[in-house]
């Protein structure tokens, strides 16, 4: 309610309340007094007021001026200030400054995306919101959004991050509610609603871009801890696709469309083997959507047999990578004819099995080849050198044979690609020393020559072309782009976090930002932008929120809160993607 300094203008709705509020303040000892127009409107937490702008010392006049304002301009906020005929005040133009300057574009937007996608129904349903200053909530989507815009940790959020943002004016969360403490307990609270999340998104995705998850594209990677994490079970020291073996590790296993939409993951130990997580992976995605007839494509790395024989046993079809030791089985079919060129430099070939229920797609890139060639020659040419120089040292000096094939096996093991071609032999001498003899086999050469730049797949499904199947699994590249996307923009290594809960919380405060960022990708390919949007939101997050401050000659000042005016290029975006910046200055839109 108005205090008694407060003078009600006029209602505009029945949730929203324009007055005059009578406020004083010190100024060299003197007491000034000035008049500020407050907005009062109902939330779902109770009422709110806001200062929609302050309007100096106004005499009757003026605030005669103000009110018939309010009674003709019922509509819209914006005409209490178009149809006023003021009583004009002199503004000293020499001092008018700009306050708060704050980052607006990116968090509006990524706001805006996440009411499109659902996301904030969803948690607002789900978690439900209180008569607390914070809410659970708004909370979540502080993580979600500055995990999007400004990927960081909660204590960073908490001590920088949320106040140079216009999250406070978008959530209506005050700066000085948002600690570290209250961010952690959020991860807490938004843990347990993974699943209802993954659901819910997918099949707004899905209906937004009308996406048929008939390709289920799975792959699993690693992210490492900073410290020892000692109280999370999970947390276990393995194979590390981040080149940090020094470090425990979770491994993560994701499951996106033939567009990079994502289903749903899992969170697994650090030294688990990637062709264990199958049936696990499996069983939970049919679960939860029951995708039976969809295909599923996944690396070498899946394809042991249990695998196949699980994902056979079940009726699911499948592409699968192959390990390229199964290549010599077909070392035939390589050397004869019959291939279909799918474009330039990429060719493939049908080879079913004996048993007639797979078909397996050999392909043979001229890309590859190169590459792999000029890796084998590397290779040969540092063992080669190698074992020349101990071949010299051995003639030249009495060594131990043992020491002689220890340093043999380190210079084979660290270049291993062309290990398999030479033949070596450490001979004891008369005197106790060692004698090195080393030759080339032609034979792996002749065969090197032949597989380079050739590789496998495997296949239940027969009724498709060689081109087609090898299209699909090359959709594999939009797994590893979630996942290089996670780890480059969305930052989700290193994990500081030590518990097992809270790690896990924290990558589904990725995992959401990922699905805000995917869908904005859409967003983008359906206006014609392409497919990467990183151009695009870096481009409107440079739109600012700031208060302009206009001092007037009676002392007091005139503050407006304004967002900035878009760039022509900014404003063809926003014009692309069919959204609108805020024209008032309530931006309290949750």
């Amino acid at each position: 309610m108005p205090c008694s300094e407060d003078k009600p203008l006029v209602s505009i709705g029945y949730n929203v309340c324009v007055y005059l509020r009578r406020c004083y303040r010190e100024r060299d000892g003197k007491r000034f007094g000035y008049w500020a127009l407050v907005e009062s409107y109902r939330t779902e937490r109770g009422p709110r007021q806001r200062v929609v702008a302050y309007l100096g010392d106004l005499d009757e006049s003026g605030r005669l001026g103000v009110a018939l304002a309010a009674g003709e301009g019922k509509a819209t906020q914006s005409n209490l200030f178009s149809l006023v005929a003021p009583d004009w005040v002199e503004v000293d133009v020499s001092r008018v400054r700009v306050e708060r300057a704050v980052e607006f574009g990116g968090a509006w937007l990524g706001l805006e995306v996440a009411k499109r996608v659902g996301l904030v129904d969803f948690l607002m349903d789900t978690m439900g919101t209180g008569r607390e200053a914070a809410p659970w909530p708004l909370m979540a989507l502080v993580l979600v959004l500055c995990r999007l815009c400004d990927a960081s940790s909660e204590l960073s959020i908490a001590e920088t991050l949320y106040a140079r943002s216009a999250l406070p004016d978008l959530l209506g969360i005050p700066v000085e509610r948002v600690n570290d403490d209250r961010l952690y307990r959020t991860l807490d609270r938004l843990l347990p609603h993974k699943e209802a999340l993954e659901e819910r998104l997918a099949g707004r995705l899905g209906e937004l871009f009308r996406v048929e998850y008939d390709l289920l594209l799975y792959d699993v990677t690693s992210t490492y801890f900073e410290g020892l994490a000692a109280g999370n079970p999970q947390a276990r020291r393995g194979y590390s696709r981040d080149h940090r073996p020094d470090c425990k590790q979770v491994c993560i296993a994701l499951v996106v469309s033939r567009d990079g939409l994502p289903l749903g993951y899992e969170v697994f130990d650090g030294n688990r083997n990637d062709a264990t997580t199958v049936e696990e992976i499996v069983t939970a995605i049919e679960g939860k959507y029951g995708n039976a007839s969809a295909i599923w494509v996944m690396d070498r790395g899946m394809a042991s047999e249990e695998n196949v024989s699980f994902l056979k046993a079940g009726g699911r079809r499948y592409i699968l990578g192959t390990p390229k030791g199964r290549l010599r089985r077909h070392e035939r079919d390589l050397v004869e004819g019959g291939w279909t060129q799918v474009r330039e430099g990429l060719e493939v070939k049908l080879c079913p099995s004996p048993e007639g229920d797979e078909t397996f797609i050999l392909c043979r890139s001229d890309q590859r080849r190169e590459k792999e060639k000029a890796m084998h020659v590397r290779f040969e040419d540092r063992i080669a050198d190698g074992l020349a120089k101990i071949e010299a040292s051995c003639r030249k000096g009495k060594h131990n044979p043992l020491a002689v094939e220890r340093r043999i096996g380190r210079l084979l093991g660290q270049n291993s690609r062309a290990a398999g071609l030479f033949h070596v032999e450490v001979r004891h001498r008369d005197d106790g020393g060692a004698e090195l003899v080393w030759s080339k086999v032609e034979a792996w050469r002749r065969w090197a020559e032949i597989s380079e730049g050739c590789y496998l797949l495997r296949s239940n499904v027969n009724d498709w072309s060689a081109e087609d199947l090898w299209h699909a699994y090359i959709q594999l590249t939009q797994a590893e782009a979630a996942f290089r996307i996670h780890k480059t923009d969305l930052s989700i290594r290193p994990v500081w976090h030590q518990k097992k809960e809270r790690v896990q919380a924290h990558i589904l405060v990725c995992f959401l930002a990922y699905v805000l960022w995917k869908t904005l990708a859409m967003m983008c390919r359906a206006a014609g932008l392409g497919d990467e949007p990183r151009q695009v939101f870096d481009a409107i997050s440079r739109i600012p929120m700031v208060d302009v401050i206009l001092p007037t000659r009676s002392g007091i000042e005139i503050r407006k809160r304004c967002v900035a005016r878009p760039t022509e290029h900014q404003a063809i975006l926003l014009q692309r993607l069919g959204l609108h910046l805020p024209k008032d200055t309530k931006l309290t839109t949750v």
